[in-house]
């Protein structure tokens, strides 16, 4: 490949995306990385001005590839190779809240089982 392209891979691993290679190479093969709108190989070339979106715990990085790098280098260098699109998240109060039970803290009893019921919008008795 030329110095203008990197494969999306290893510039995913290099730009701090993803810990390991493997990580982005199988995030590629999972279908969660997409290059301009289109699934991509992690063999694909990527150019400067390429739109990365990147599915991440369930949520999308928009990135925009201003400079391809192979190897990882230092967090100033990231930041002048990567243009960062993603909106910020919404705030925690307007997220729903999940319920989760203590590790350990075994069945729910009666009342806490109907009480979960009529969280959950069920009312069989």
């Amino acid at each position: 490949m030329t110095d203008a392209t990197a494969r999306v891979d290893a510039w995913l691993w290099a730009v701090r995306v993803y810990k390991t290679r493997t990580l982005a190479t199988a995030a590629c093969r999972a279908g969660h990385v997409r290059v301009n709108g289109e699934k991509a190989k992690a063999a694909q070339a990527v150019r400067p001005g390429d739109e990365l979106r990147v599915r991440i715990n369930g949520f999308d990085r928009i990135l925009v590839v201003v400079q391809p790098i192979t190897k990882r280098v230092g967090a100033a260098l990231v930041a002048a190779s990567v243009d960062d699109r993603t909106p910020p998240p919404p705030p925690r109060e307007l997220t729903a809240f999940v319920p989760v039970r203590d590790r350990g803290a075994g069945r729910p009893t009666k009342r806490e089982r109907r009480d979960i019921d009529k969280l959950r919008g069920r009312s069989d008795h």
